[in-house]
C-alpha cells in the first residue's frame, strides 16, 4: 500500500472531479413507470448495503480529494431511517461538502426542518406532473399532496434552492411542460425538465416515443420566451431566461444532446460499488476494502483513495448513449443512484 495521496480526482480527459452522488439506498416509495415495474422486487439484501460509518469514511476521503459537493440520492434517500444523523455527520467532517439531496419529498414534510438544521443546503424534489390522477397513474400511488406538503415545509425550513426534475412522458404528461414552469415560477421554484434515461428496471425506453429536449423547447415557446443563460460550466442542464429573466428553466438533454465533456461526478452505489457514469459497465468494489479483517484503518483508506483515483482516471470520455454498439447498464436507475 502507498501512502494517502491527496490530488485532486483528474481523469485522463483532464477533467477534475468535484460532485460526489452517493446513493443511501436502492428502495423507493413510488413505482414511477419510467424508473420500475409496479411489481419489482429486486431489491438489494440489507446486508450489502453501506453502513452509515461505512458510508463516511468514503466521503470523507473523498472531500480529501477535492470533492466538494455531496448529493445524497436513492432510491428514495428519505426511506434511510438516520437519514438526518447522515446529513450531520458529513457536515461535521474537516472539509464539508456542499450537501443536497434527490428526494420524491413524500417524507419532507417531516424532515425538512430537522435536515435543514442538521447542514442540509438544498433538495431537488422529482415531481413529473400537477395533476393528481396522473401523478397516481403514473407512479401507482394517490400521494401528490404528501409532495406538495413536503415542498412547503422545505421552502418554510430555508431550504434554498428547491429544484424540481420532471420527466416528460409521450401521451401520458408531454402536454403539461407549460403549466408546470407556469407553477414553479409562481411557487419560486427552478424547474427542470431531464429527457428520459434508459435506465429503468422495466426496459420500457423507447427512443423512439422518448420527448426529446428539443421537443421540450417547442412545447414551452409558444407560452413563453426563452434565451439562453451563458456559462453553464459542468451543470448537466441548459438554462434558459424565461421572458427575460430572473426565472429560469432548465432542460437536460443527457440522450439527444450529452454534456460528458464537462462532466465531473462520481458515484456511489447503495452496497458499496464505486461508478465513474451512469452508464458505466465497470464498478469498483469498495465494500470488500471497508469490511476487511486484516486492513488497518489508514490501509482502509489508502485503498479507497487509491480506487477513487483509479475509477476516474478511467472514466471513458462519454456514455456512449448514441453510439451503435450501446447496452444499457444492469443496473437499473434505483440501484445506481442519481
Amino acid at each position: 500500500m502507498g501512502e494517502l495521496r491527496m490530488s485532486e480526482l483528474i481523469d485522463s480527459f483532464n477533467r477534475v472531479h468535484r460532485d460526489l452522488r452517493v446513493s443511501l439506498t436502492d428502495r423507493c416509495s413510488l413505482r414511477c413507470n419510467y424508473c420500475m415495474p409496479l411489481d419489482f422486487d429486486k431489491w438489494l439484501p440489507s446486508d450489502e448495503l453501506l453502513t452509515t460509518d461505512e458510508l463516511m469514511t468514503v466521503i470523507e476521503v473523498a472531500t480529501e480529494h477535492g470533492i466538494d459537493q455531496v448529493r445524497l440520492t436513492g432510491g428514495e434517500p428519505l426511506l434511510r431511517p438516520d437519514i438526518v444523523d447522515i446529513v450531520a455527520r458529513i457536515k461535521a467532517l474537516p472539509n464539508p461538502p456542499e450537501l443536497s439531496i434527490t428526494t420524491n419529498a413524500l417524507r419532507l414534510a417531516k424532515l425538512a426542518a430537522p435536515l435543514f438544521d442538521a447542514g442540509l443546503s438544498r433538495v431537488n424534489v422529482s415531481l413529473d406532473t400537477l395533476d393528481r390522477e396522473r401523478f397516481t397513474t403514473m407512479t401507482h400511488r394517490d400521494r401528490i399532496d404528501d409532495v406538495f406538503a413536503g415542498l412547503r415545509a422545505a421552502r418554510t425550513a430555508g431550504l434554498q434552492p428547491i429544484k424540481i426534475n420532471s420527466v416528460l412522458m409521450q401521451g401520458i404528461n408531454d402536454d403539461e411542460a407549460p403549466a408546470l414552469l407556469k407553477w414553479a415560477i409562481e411557487e419560486g421554484f427552478a424547474l427542470r425538465f431531464i429527457e428520459q434515461m434508459p435506465l429503468d428496471a422495466g426496459g420500457i425506453w423507447n427512443r423512439a416515443t422518448m420527448v426529446t429536449a428539443q421537443a421540450i423547447f417547442e412545447s414551452l415557446s409558444p407560452a413563453f420566451t426563452l434565451s439562453p443563460v451563458p456559462a453553464r460550466g459542468s451543470a448537466p442542464a441548459e438554462e434558459f431566461y424565461v421572458d427575460g429573466g430572473p426565472a429560469t428553466v432548465g432542460i437536460i438533454a443527457s440522450v439527444t444532446q450529452p454534456f460528458c465533456g464537462s462532466c465531473d461526478r462520481v458515484r456511489l452505489t447503495s452496497d458499496g460499488q464505486l461508478r465513474s457514469c451512469l452508464f458505466s459497465k465497470d464498478e469498483m468494489d469498495l465494500r470488500k476494502i471497508l469490511r476487511s479483517e486484516t486492513l488497518s484503518e489508514f490501509d482502509i483508506r489508502a485503498e479507497i483513495s487509491d480506487r477513487l483515483q483509479k475509477t476516474v482516471l478511467a472514466k471513458l470520455s462519454g456514455h456512449g448513449i448514441n453510439n451503435p454498439d450501446f447496452v444499457q447498464p444492469k443496473r437499473p436507475m434505483s440501484a445506481i443512484g442519481g
